[in-house]
C-alpha cells in the first residue's frame, strides 16, 4: 500500500470503528435467521438475549428521559400553568401524565405484538415449545424498551425533584417493573410476561387517566370505580393465566431439566420461585388496593357527616339580650319555676 494514503486512511478506519461501536447501542442485537420449510423458502430473523443487550437497554433509558422532557415540558407544564394545581396535586398530576402516555404506547405496542403472534387464539403457546430462547423483533425491542424505561425512572426522581415521602413509594413499584420484566426476560418467559404485562397496563391506564379527569373535575369520579372492578379482575386473571401457565404447563412439560445454555429453567424450584413472587405481588397489590379504597369510604363518610351536622347558633348575645332575656323573657333567677315555688312557700 502506496505510504501516501496512511494519512486517508486512518480518519475512515476511526469512524469505521466508532460506528461499530455506535451499532452495539442502537440495534437489537443477536440476530439468529431461520429458513422457513414450505413452496417458497423465506428467511425469517429471530433474536435472542445475552450481554449486549445491557447496552441497547442503557440507550434506550437515555432515550425514554428526552421523551419524558419533552412530555413535561410541551404538554404537562403548559396545563399546570392554566390549572394552577397546589404542589401535591402538581405532584400527582405530573406523575400520571407521564404514567398515561407510557402505560397508552406500551398497551398498543404490546396488544399488536399479541395479534401479530396470534397469543390470544392459542393460549397454549404460553408455555407450548418451552424455552422460548427465540423472538421475533417486536418482541425483543418491546422488552428492551420496558427495562430501558423503567431504569430511566429512577435518575428522574432527581430531575424532577420528587418529595422524599414520594421517592419509597415509587421506587418500590419501579422495583417490582424490573424484577418482574427482567425475569420474564432472562427466563424465556417473554410470552407469558407480554400478555400480563398488556393486561397490567391497561388497568393502570385507565386508573391514571381517571385521576388526571378527577384533577380538572373533582366530581368525575366514575372511572375510578371501573378501574377498581378491573383491578380486581386483572388480579384474578394474572393469578389464573400465571398457574396455567407455570403450574400446570410447564409442570407436564416433556422439556424439564435446567440447561443455562439451552436457556432451559423448567425445573420445580424455578417455577416455585416464579409462582411465589407473582401471588405476593399481586397480594401486595390487592393489600394497597384495600387500604386505598378504605381511606376513600372515610373521606366520604366524613364529607357527608359534615354537609349533615347542623349549624350551631351564635354564643354572642346583645345587651338586650342579656337585660331582658331572650324574645322578651327576664333571664333573672326570681322569674324561674323554681323560684317562683320557693317563694309560695
Amino acid at each position: 500500500m502506496d505510504p501516501l494514503f496512511i494519512p486517508f486512511l486512518a480518519p475512515l478506519q476511526k469512524h469505521l470503528v466508532t460506528s461499530k461501536f455506535a451499532v452495539l447501542f442502537i440495534t437489537v442485537q443477536y440476530n439468529v435467521t431461520i429458513s422457513t420449510n414450505g413452496p417458497e423458502e423465506t428467511a425469517v430473523n429471530h433474536f435472542h438475549h445475552g450481554i449486549k443487550d445491557l447496552a441497547t437497554t442503557f440507550f434506550y433509558m437515555l432515550v425514554a428521559i428526552i421523551m419524558h422532557a419533552i412530555i413535561q415540558e410541551y404538554v404537562l407544564d403548559k396545563i399546570n400553568r392554566k390549572k394552577h394545581f397546589s404542589k401535591t396535586k402538581h405532584s400527582k398530576f405530573n406523575e400520571s401524565g407521564q404514567l398515561s402516555a407510557f402505560y397508552l404506547f406500551s398497551f398498543g405496542w404490546g396488544a399488536s405484538i399479541l395479534l401479530s403472534e396470534k397469543l390470544l387464539s392459542n393460549p397454549v403457546t404460553l408455555w407450548e415449545g418451552y424455552p422460548h430462547t427465540l423472538m421475533p423483533f417486536q418482541l425483543k425491542f418491546y422488552f428492551i424498551c420496558q427495562l430501558g424505561y423503567w431504569l430511566h425512572a429512577m435518575p428522574e426522581l432527581y430531575f424532577q425533584k420528587t418529595k422524599k415521602e414520594d421517592i419509597s413509594r415509587r421506587l418500590g413499584y419501579i422495583f417490582l417493573y424490573l424484577v418482574h420484566i427482567g425475569g420474564a426476560y432472562l427466563l424465556n418467559l417473554n410470552r407469558l410476561g407480554l400478555v400480563l404485562l398488556v393486561l397490567h397496563y391497561f388497568v393502570e391506564l385507565l386508573f391514571h387517566v381517571s385521576r388526571l379527569v378527577y384533577f380538572s373535575n373533582e366530581s368525575r369520579q366514575t372511572g375510578f370505580t371501573i378501574w377498581a372492578v378491573l383491578f380486581v379482575l386483572g388480579r384474578l386473571l394474572t393469578l389464573s393465566l400465571s398457574v396455567l401457565t407455570v403450574g400446570f404447563g410447564l409442570a407436564t412439560s416433556d422439556n424439564q431439566g435446567f440447561d443455562l445454555a439451552a436457556g432451559n429453567f423448567n425445573v420445580i424450584f424455578v417455577r416455585i420461585t416464579v409462582l411465589a413472587a407473582i401471588c405476593l405481588t399481586q397480594a401486595f397489590m390487592m393489600w394497597k388496593f384495600i387500604n386505598f379504597q378504605l381511606r376513600r369510604w372515610r373521606e366520604h363518610a366524613q364529607a357527608q357527616t359534615l354537609k349533615k351536622k347542623p349549624v350551631q347558633p351564635s354564643k354572642s348575645k346583645s345587651k338586650k339580650d342579656k337585660t331582658n332575656g331572650v324574645n322578651g323573657v327576664s333571664s333573672h333567677a326570681a322569674d324561674s319555676p323554681r323560684a317562683r315555688k320557693e317563694k309560695s312557700s
